[in-house]
């Protein structure tokens, strides 16, 4: 058979290095033989590529290997031939400046290493915040057969007989520690307490949001989001999913079959179910742009206002992922969607039947943890908003179940931060001339200005308010805020202040308005003084003259286009690379 025909070549991608005849064909076999594989390995079986993110250095992903020699015991079962690879793995725990800003390298090295390799489909192992996406990026880029396997929560957090969230009590304790009201070192206690094991964040932050959106999305099994780490059914499901992909390769099975138009909205009105991370929000932006799914950040809006949070974990709520899993986890949720009438429960899934069958039989067992839509933790309408103004003329974020309901329309004096160190460097200033009224305002946190759109938007307040009792004020910034995080904190300010956006005009002293329910955030100054201020404004000076950096500040896009590289949106397909020897 001629393998270089692509008309009458073989069917599966890998025939072309392991079927091919002559010199070629030789050196692809051969060296795969110095693993130790035999001879029928090379007999037409599908190849399936694990593009695995652990690293040591990605604390949440550290148990990855674990996981993926389950994916391939199931992918060995059903016929195939599993290859586990290495992808980039971009931790939010430990990367600086941000894990964001190599979102986009591990989506660009995922979907170069998937094509250029004799792959037939492959099964993405993620865990930390920014993995799921990146992987998800990468593989709809590509288009071969994918199915997204998630790491796992840690289980829960145990401090002094309570339970406790990593992330959100990090943010806790650290203000009672500047209250006076915990010791350091009972803080030094509380961080092996927090984390207790292999998983990512325990909490409905943006690592357990974004398993919750792969599952939701159709792009992982059923039920596959909440197992924790360190509970065995995690590597049955791995394992399931191995086999899984075999099967899809056979049906040719595709993430655009899957992740369209229906499915976006289905993840979306679940995020509002299940009080998820704003960060959802850029991710699924970005993941829409490589597929040309027409998604727009007041998608984000309209498509919540009639679904009410029923899932109550922190920040938002009380429980955690572990209370989650063990209620029935995301599969009740989307069964209590579908019967409101507000999942469109025809979207096909990995498991190639509908999500509406893949949930249909899904059952409760804590309505404490997965309330009843009759009875939620939040009231329809009190999910992620998206604001409008002439402080934001491209749209700002608010999540306002993490959010004070008295601070949800308020006008106060603006206090001016340029860097989230400008801040920090006097937050425990006594003399500090804020009070609890004013409007926190930290910019040059954007894609392009810190680079790479950091956490840092909810920043911790004053410490002489803290000791006053003070426990809110609004912020605002063209920063992120971590899943795991709370507090009126409105996000993703666009255009950033770095590109000239109308954040980089404000002054101390100015009025801000935050009106939630009108979705407006307006800064009273006129035109003509914005005007004024606008031609005085120059851009910040960078240094970077060449490398990784450099190119993200050149291409990276602002957040209501999902912080992507311009030239990264779309697919280029999976087409065999020209010969290699």
């Amino acid at each position: 058979m001629d393998v270089n025909d692509d008309m009458t070549g073989p069917k599966r991608r890998s025939a072309h290095w392991f079927a091919a005849e002559g010199r070629s064909g030789m050196l692809y076999r051969s060296w795969m033989r110095n693993q130790g594989f035999g001879p029928e390995v090379f007999d037409g079986r599908p190849v399936i590529g694990i593009a695995s993110t652990w690293s040591e250095l990605a604390p949440c992903n550290s148990h990855l290997d674990r996981v993926a020699d389950a994916v391939k015991r199931g992918v060995w079962q059903a016929g195939g031939f599993p290859l586990v690879f290495p992808v980039p793995a971009t931790g939010e725990t430990l990367m600086r400046p941000t894990a964001m800003l190599y979102r986009n390298m591990l989506a660009m090295a995922a979907e170069e290493l998937i094509r250029a390799n004799p792959l037939d489909g492959v099964v993405l192992l993620s865990g930390c915040d920014k993995t799921t996406p990146g992987l998800l990026m990468g593989a709809a880029s590509v288009d071969l057969p994918a199915v997204m396997v998630t790491g796992g929560p840690m289980l829960n957090g145990k401090f002094q007989g309570r339970d406790v969230g990593s992330g959100t009590h990090v943010w806790k304790f650290e203000a009672e520690i500047k209250a006076g009201r915990m010791t350091v070192e009972e803080g030094y206690a509380a961080e092996g307490c927090m984390a207790r094991s292999n998983g990512h964040c325990m909490t409905m932050g943006t690592a357990s949001t974004m398993a919750c959106m792969a599952e939701a999305l159709g792009m992982q099994l059923p039920g596959s989001a909440t197992w924790p780490a360190v509970d065995m059914r995690r590597m049955e499901v791995a394992q399931e999913a191995g086999k899984r992909i075999v099967d899809m390769v056979e049906q040719d099975l595709r993430p655009s079959a899957i992740l369209t138009r229906e499915a976006f909205e289905n993840a979306i009105r679940t995020n509002a179910a299940i009080g998820g991370s704003t960060n959802a929000i850029i991710h699924l932006t970005a993941l829409a742009g490589r597929l040309g799914v027409d998604l727009h950040l007041d998608d984000f809006d309209a498509l919540v206002r009639d679904v009410p949070t029923i899932v109550d974990l922190m920040p938002s709520g009380r429980f955690l992922m572990e209370d989650f899993c063990y209620a029935g986890g995301l599969p009740v949720v989307m069964r209590q969607l579908d019967e409101a009438g507000l999942l469109h429960s025809g979207a096909v899934t990995v498991t190639g039947r509908a999500v509406g069958e893949n949930v249909a039989d899904a059952e409760c067992w804590n309505t404490e943890v997965i309330r009843p839509m009759a009875e939620p933790l939040l009231p329809s309408g009190t999910g992620t908003a998206i604001l409008r103004g002439n402080l934001c003329p491209n749209g700002a974020v608010i999540k306002q179940s993490a959010a004070s309901p008295s601070l949800m329309h308020h006008e106060g004096r603006a206090l001016v931060f340029d860097s989230p160190e400008a801040y920090h460097a006097v937050c425990d200033d006594e003399d500090l001339d804020v009070t609890p009224d004013d409007v926190l305002v930290i910019r040059g946190a954007g894609p392009k200005g810190y680079p790479g759109m950091p956490e840092v938007a909810n920043v911790p307040l004053p410490a002489k308010l803290l000791r006053e009792g003070v426990g809110d004020m609004v912020r605002i910034s063209d920063g992120r805020m971590s899943g795991t995080g709370f507090g009126t904190v409105v996000l993703h300010v666009s255009p950033e202040a770095a590109v000239g956006g109308p954040l980089a005009l404000v002054r101390t002293g100015d009025r801000i308005e935050l009106d939630v329910p009108a979705r407006r955030l307006t800064l009273h100054v006129d035109d003509e003084e914005l005007d004024r201020r606008r031609a005085e404004w120059s851009p910040p000076a960078t240094d970077e003259a060449g490398g990784y950096r450099w190119l993200y500040r050149e291409h990276v896009l602002q957040a209501e286009e999902g912080v992507d590289f311009g030239f990264l949106r779309g697919s280029r397909g999976s087409e065999v690379p020209r010969e290699s020897h």
